[in-house]
C-alpha cells in the first residue's frame, strides 16, 4: 500500500496507529490533500498561531510542522499516530503542541484549520470553545470528503463563527471558508448534556448520565447499551475492566451493583473518558474506580483482569472496519486471569 502524501512541500511517509502490515487504509484522504493545496496555493499566511482540529492522523499537522501548529483532537490514537509521524518526517518533537478537545484551547488563534468529524455535536461544542480567541483577521478553513459535509455543517459554522461558503469539489472533497464575526452573538455551550436512565434497564435504572459531545448516543440510551444492561454478569466483586467504555454507563452499572468491584474506564476519546468519569461521580457510587485514556488494553497487566465488558466499535474515525473489535478482543484474552470472562 502507497503509504506517502504528495504535500506541495514535498512527499510525506505516514502512518495509522497502531501500525498495521495487514491495514489497507491509509493515513490521509483527498480532503486533506486539497486543504494543503489550498493553503499553498493561495500563500495563506502561517506565521501566527495555527490551529488545527480534528486531524483523523496527523496528517495535517505533519505536513505544517514547519509552522509549530497546534493539534487539537479527541482521539488519543490520532495524537500518538501524529507523533509517529511526526518522528518518520524527522521533526522535532515539540514541532506540533498536543492538545486534547478537554484542554483549555490557545487564547488566539491566527488560522484554524477544521477536519471536519463525524458528529456534529463535537464540532459545535470545538467551535464554542475556540470562539473566543478568533479575530476578523482568522483565517478559518474546514475540509472534508463531500458525503461528510452537509447543510447541518456549514449553519453551525456561520451561527458560531460567521458567514461560511463552501468550494467546488474536487476528488470528491470540498473546502469550508468561514469569516469569523468578533460581534456574532453566540449561542451558550450546551454541552456537556445530562440526562436520566429510564426504569428497567438494571442496577442504573433512574440514574444520570454525562456526555461530553462527541460521545455515541448523547442524548439517550441506544438500544445495544440497553440490552447490554439487561444482561450483565453476576456480581463477584474483583477486577472488572468497561474497555471502550463510552460515557460509563456499563461500567457504572456493574460499581452501582457490586461495591466492591475495583472498576477500569478505557476508551481511546478524551472525550469518552471525561463523560465516563463524569457519570460515575454523578451517582456517588462508592468502591474504587480509575479512568484511562489509551489504546485499549496496552498498558494493562497480562491476568490481572476477571471481567472484561466490551460493546466494540465497528469503525476507525470516519472508515467502517473490524479491525479495533478483533484488537479489542484479543487485548482482553491477554489480561483476562485463568476462568476470567468477556
Amino acid at each position: 500500500m502507497n503509504d506517502r502524501m504528495t504535500t506541495p512541500w514535498g512527499e510525506l511517509a505516514l502512518t495509522r496507529f497502531p501500525e498495521d502490515p495487514r491495514e489497507r487504509l491509509r493515513a490521509w484522504d483527498a480532503a486533506d490533500e486539497y486543504l494543503l493545496r489550498h493553503l499553498a496555493e493561495q500563500e495563506i499566511p502561517l506565521s501566527g498561531t495555527v490551529v488545527v482540529l480534528g486531524d483523523r492522523w496527523g496528517a495535517l499537522a505533519t505536513a505544517l510542522a514547519a509552522h509549530r501548529p497546534v493539534q487539537i483532537t479527541d482521539s488519543y490514537l490520532a495524537q500518538e499516530a501524529t507523533r509517529a509521524n511526526l518522528h518518520r518526517a524527522g521533526a522535532e518533537p515539540g514541532a506540533v503542541r498536543l492538545l486534547t478537545t478537554q484542554d483549555p484551547p490557545p487564547d488566539r488563534v491566527d488560522v484554524l484549520l477544521v477536519r471536519v468529524p463525524k458528529s456534529l455535536a463535537l464540532l459545535e461544542d470545538q467551535l464554542l470553545r475556540l470562539a473566543p480567541a478568533m479575530h476578523e483577521g482568522t483565517v478559518v478553513v474546514g475540509t472534508g470528503m463531500v458525503k461528510e459535509i452537509h447543510t447541518s455543517t456549514l449553519l453551525l459554522f456561520e451561527r458560531i463563527l460567521g458567514p461560511t461558503r463552501t468550494s467546488l469539489a474536487e476528488k470528491k472533497a470540498r473546502l469550508i471558508f468561514c469569516t469569523p464575526d468578533p460581534w456574532l452573538e453566540r449561542p451558550a455551550n450546551p454541552w456537556p448534556y445530562t440526562y436520566a436512565l429510564p426504569d428497567g434497564i438494571g442496577p442504573v435504572s433512574g440514574r444520570t448520565v454525562v456526555n461530553h459531545a462527541g460521545v455515541f448516543c448523547a442524548d439517550r440510551l441506544d438500544i445495544g447499551t440497553r440490552f447490554f444492561l439487561a444482561h450483565l454478569p453476576p456480581a463477584h466483586g474483583g477486577r472488572v475492566m468497561d474497555l471502550g467504555c463510552g460515557n460509563g454507563v456499563v461500567g457504572t452499572a456493574v460499581a452501582v451493583a457490586d461495591p466492591a468491584a475495583d472498576v477500569l474506564f478505557v476508551d481511546e476519546s478524551f472525550q469518552a473518558v471525561a463523560s465516563a468519569e463524569a457519570t460515575y461521580k454523578a451517582n456517588g457510587v462508592p468502591g474504587h474506580a480509575e479512568f484511562r485514556v489509551g489504546d485499549g488494553t496496552a498498558g494493562v497487566p497480562a491476568g490481572s483482569v476477571d471481567l472484561v465488558l466490551n460493546n466494540p466499535p465497528f469503525h476507525s474515525q470516519q472508515a467502517t472496519t473490524d479491525a479495533t473489535a478483533w484488537r479489542m478482543f484479543t487485548g482482553a484474552r491477554r489480561v483476562l486471569r485463568p476462568g476470567g470472562e468477556l
